[in-house]
């Protein structure tokens, strides 16, 4: 405990300077030290997750806003779970394993899909696309396997999978393709976007590698040439953006460029150039994209948020995780497309010092931040969050350094352990849009009441996106 008077003062003072003093010297130049500052990090970030205290739900962060409960929605849990098995596999501390098993199995789902119906007012294909990818990173990183009584990681990703490849979720409006929302009561439903199909296709991929089952690439296939033919990549430029309104057959394109869609798109083109053993096609696709993320995601060589970054205080709690999923997702593609390495590593490396160099806040002085680049902390409150979209995308750009001496993703060739569906996924399985009962009159005025209350509530929403758009 401290003394009382001048000499408390003092020593408030130097305890303050050796907080920041011990932030600012948080190093990445060797092995040894990025595990330490991921350790670091990486504690911090569990300090605001309340899922493995009694009486709180496992695999979520606080929220959702809509209930006043904290600034998260349910797929940020999913994320974060992805990033402690990230964390894990590139580290080896095995520290917060037990709370990740316990987090995403709690949050399956009563048909072990990752559509837990009490989160069916949030529920997007992208929201269960989230999930399934970190069941897919379990599999592929042989994080420990569940109890036999509970759903294997592969399981659910292929669960996952094929409820997204059910029919009905690729609807004749835009020529296919899947939309935002998954229940049609959801506002949103009538938005095609980049993001839910391209967790789909990713999603693909890695289980067409995994597998080694022609029909996820088929489908991967499909889903590329659907955004391309709807023009979601930009023939020429190669940004990402982000979705159409079905009623215009999405050609009233949202170009809004968010990271995160441009990243999971070249870690999907990665994955099959990996799968199809070199295939040139997908090799062009990866180094167009690559490409164009390099040049318009990374200010100066450090990862730029370019939709909201520019004025503080307009990042939702969504796009403050974005970076963390750019650092682990192209680090990977360093891996898996060797020679894409050369142009990928320097650039991580330089971004993640940014990352850390700002990791200066708080009472411990070591409270991370978004605003990489601008070279000093801001305070998460500024976009009115308690950081944890902050501190995972920092944690996610540390960890990933130490990809170039990690294990490359498993398939079931090499060693991967996790159980997978007996009958591979392709039998579907609820697609949380069939009705329970038939459709009455009753209940075709009262969807037609909804469908006019969303139409004007959307407005709103996309208007924003369209100005996000368009700075």
């Amino acid at each position: 405990m401290l003394p009382s008077g001048p000499t408390r003062a003092a020593g408030l003072l130097l305890l303050g300077i050796f907080s920041s003093v011990q932030a600012q010297g948080y190093k990445i130049d060797t092995k040894d030290a990025i595990k330490t500052t991921a350790s670091t990090i990486a504690y911090d970030l569990m300090l605001l997750y309340q899922g493995n205290k009694t009486g709180q739900i496992p695999g979520i962060l606080p929220g959702p806003p809509s209930e006043n409960k904290g600034p998260y929605y349910w797929w940020q849990g999913g994320s974060m779970m992805g990033t402690y098995i990230d964390y894990w596999h590139l580290t080896g501390d095995t520290s917060y394993n037990d709370v990740v098993m316990q987090g995403i199995q709690h949050q399956v789902g009563e048909n072990k899909d990752f559509m837990p119906r009490n989160h069916t007012a949030s529920l997007g294909n992208d929201d269960q696309g989230f999930w399934g990818m970190t069941a897919m990173l379990a599999a592929e990183n042989k994080f420990p396997d569940p109890p036999a009584d509970k759903p294997g990681w592969l399981a659910l990703a292929q669960a996952v999978w094929a409820t997204q490849a059910d029919p009905s979720r690729h609807d004749q409006f835009c020529n296919g393709g899947m939309r935002w929302q998954i229940p049609f009561a959801n506002a949103g439903y009538d938005y095609k976007n980049t993001i839910a199909n391209g967790c789909f296709f990713n999603i693909g991929t890695r289980l067409a590698r995994y597998t080694k089952n022609e029909t996820y690439a088929k489908f991967a296939d499909e889903t590329w040439d659907w955004l391309w033919g709807v023009n979601y990549i930009d023939h020429e430029s190669w940004l990402v953006y982000d979705g159409g309104r079905t009623q215009f057959n999405c050609t009233d394109i949202n170009k809004a460029t968010f990271s995160y869609n441009a990243a999971i798109l070249t870690q999907g083109a990665a994955f099959m150039y990996n799968y199809t053993d070199g295939d040139k096609k997908w090799g062009d696709r990866v180094d167009n994209l690559l490409d164009s993320m390099l040049k318009n995601f990374f200010k100066d060589g450090v990862a730029y948020e370019v939709p909201c970054e520019g004025t503080q205080g307009t990042c939702t709690a969504d796009m403050l995780t974005f970076k963390g999923y750019v650092h682990r997702w192209l680090s990977v593609v360093a891996q898996i497309v060797p020679h894409t390495a050369e142009k990928i590593l320097p650039v991580l490396q330089k971004s993640a010092q940014a990352a850390v160099a700002q990791c200066t806040g708080g009472a411990t002085g070591r409270t991370c931040g978004f605003y990489w680049s601008g070279g000093k902390f801001v305070d998460p409150g500024v976009d009115k969050t308690t950081g944890a979209g902050e501190y995972m995308s920092a944690l996610a750009a540390v960890s990933s350094l130490l990809i170039k001496d990690a294990n490359p993703p498993t398939t079931n060739d090499t060693g991967g352990t996790s159980k997978g569906s007996p009958n591979g996924g392709f039998a579907g399985g609820d697609n949380g849009q069939k009705p329970e009962r038939p459709i009455t009159t009753a209940d075709r005025a009262g969807a037609g009441i909804m469908t006019f209350v969303m139409a004007f509530g959307a407005i709103g929403t996309f208007f924003w996106m369209g100005f996000m758009g368009g700075q």
